[in-house]
């Protein structure tokens, strides 16, 4: 592939990510989360957070709603050029959650939403929000086990492949039902988890399910023809109003010492 084509082929895979972040932020499911979460840092008019993996920056912009002084951080280059332009007096940065572009006990809120199940290393990530973080400032984090996906299917065997096998392509799978035992281990205090199930049953998610089905196939865990005939029968379920999606999301919340 050419460099040209390669950089084509990264703006494409850029906008439908992009597309798929707004349609599931949209979600009332989603809004609520997002809401609780902010509800959890305990942040005040004048406060200041971070939020780490901020994407096209929603959740930075609904901060700065209320009066927070917020930071959004994200890896990609092409996320924070998004979220500039959608929100252009908001301040976001390049970096990543080992090493945020902050400076000691900077901010009294730290937040990383879908963030801990692609590190490698979630205790390093956590010692970096302990220095980031004021003491007593508060972090929550939020996340999917990517093991407990429920969907619906005539082919229960080959969902349940499907579902656990996209799970090991995932640096951190297990990360979210974990995070209670993180925090503790990297120091945090008044530690809590709840747990938020997203119920989808429409065309919303179809995407995600699909895609699903579409990293495994393309890691050769299951052949053409069962990633055809799975997806298929997702596609004529979402048609006929018979897609069934359950995504448990985990919220783990604490106070730094």
């Amino acid at each position: 592939m050419s460099t040209l084509s390669r950089k084509v082929s990264c703006m494409s895979t850029h906008t439908e990510l992009i597309k798929l972040l707004d349609i599931a932020d949209a979600i009332p499911s989603a809004v609520m989360l997002r809401a609780r979460s902010y509800e959890l840092l305990r942040l005040r008019p004048g406060d200041s957070a971070v939020d780490v993996g901020c994407g096209a920056g929603r959740a930075v912009a609904e901060l700065y709603d209320r009066k927070v002084a917020a930071v959004g951080v994200d890896v990609s280059e092409e996320m924070i050029a998004v979220a500039q332009q959608r929100w252009p007096d908001a301040d976001f940065r390049i970096g990543n959650a080992y090493s945020l572009p902050l400076g000691d006990h900077e901010v009294t809120g730290y937040r990383a939403d879908k963030v801990f199940h692609e590190l490698n290393d979630a205790i390093r990530a956590l010692a970096e929000a302990n220095r980031v973080l004021a003491p007593g400032g508060r972090t929550v984090l939020i996340g999917q086990d990517w093991d407990t996906f429920v969907i619906d299917s005539e082919q229960p065997d080959l969902t349940r492949t499907i579902v656990h096998a996209r799970a090991e392509l995932t640096p951190n799978p297990r990360a979210a039902r974990s995070y209670r035992n993180l925090l503790l281990g990297s120091g945090f205090r008044e530690v809590e988890v709840e747990v938020h199930v997203g119920v989808f049953t429409d065309k919303t998610m179809l995407g995600m399910v699909t895609g699903i089905a579409e990293a495994v196939h393309a890691a050769g865990i299951i052949t053409r023809e069962q990633y055809d005939a799975w997806t298929a029968e997702q596609i004529r379920r979402a048609e006929q109003n018979r897609l069934f999606l359950a995504l448990p999301l985990f919220v783990g919340s604490a106070t730094r010492g």
